[in-house]
């Protein structure tokens, strides 16, 4: 389990996940067509990126597309797609990836998405591997119960293969097994729901919760500052 620490800002997260949920309905908002608010959601994630390093949180992982988002309208479905193939190229090119040292991670079913997404995922993980300042997971044809299932074929595929014996599967194995087994210290959820969505269900276990009203696009500095604060008065049991 990752680890907090004094700052000067108070006790910290060390690894801060997030729900991005609200950018339709912030299109809605601004009657716009209900994907454009895709946009303005991307934007805000260069901002969070700034105020991760100003706290020197070391790890983000983002809930960016779901298992379930496949269902979209087309429309909307290409417009996204576009969208990532364009920020992945955007991120490839920016100096502050390789400044920084920031590794980028694409966690989910890759296989799921087209081609000419799946080849800029891979450019930007190949290019940024060996970085290890901060890491940034982009949870992408992700689910966390299809993620439990897929570390189950991993396991039973070993199993049947010879090279692990069913009395060695345990907690950690299964964690090795996982898209990545890094357990995020505060989970933030935007847009005023008070679920989690099939978001980390091993990995978030025993992470912090903050809910917030606003959607995404709307999130701003003070938000994120207000979450980490309502993280610092937490005591963290584990269960114990």
């Amino acid at each position: 389990m990752s680890e907090t620490e004094e700052q000067g800002h108070g006790k910290v997260p060390r690894h801060i996940a997030i729900i991005m949920d609200g950018n339709r309905r912030f299109s809605r908002k601004l009657m716009l067509k209900p994907w454009k608010g895709h946009e303005w959601g991307a934007k805000k994630i260069e901002d969070v990126l700034n105020w991760c390093k100003e706290y020197n949180i070391t790890e983000l992982t983002l809930y960016a597309f779901s298992v379930e988002n496949f269902n979209r309208p087309k429309k909307e479905f290409d417009f996204l797609m576009k969208l990532f193939k364009d920020n992945f190229d955007k991120l490839k090119d920016d100096k502050r990836i390789y400044e920084n040292e920031i590794r980028i991670n694409i966690l989910g079913r890759i296989w799921m998405f087209p081609k000419d997404v799946q080849e800029k995922m891979q450019q930007i993980m190949e290019k940024t591997k060996n970085h290890k300042k901060y890491t940034v997971n982009f949870a992408m044809a992700y689910g966390g119960r299809s993620e439990v299932v897929d570390a189950a074929k991993k396991i039973a595929e070993k199993v049947k293969e010879g090279k692990l014996d069913i009395n060695q599967i345990n907690e950690d194995t299964f964690s090795k097994n996982l898209y990545f087994d890094h357990e995020p210290d505060l989970i933030i959820r935007t847009g005023g729901e008070k679920r989690t969505s099939n978001f980390l269900a091993w990995q978030g276990a025993y992470s912090e919760y903050f809910f917030i009203e606003k959607v995404w696009p709307e999130f701003e500095k003070e938000d994120f500052v207000m979450a980490i604060n309502e993280y610092s008065k937490r005591q963290r049991r584990f269960g114990k």
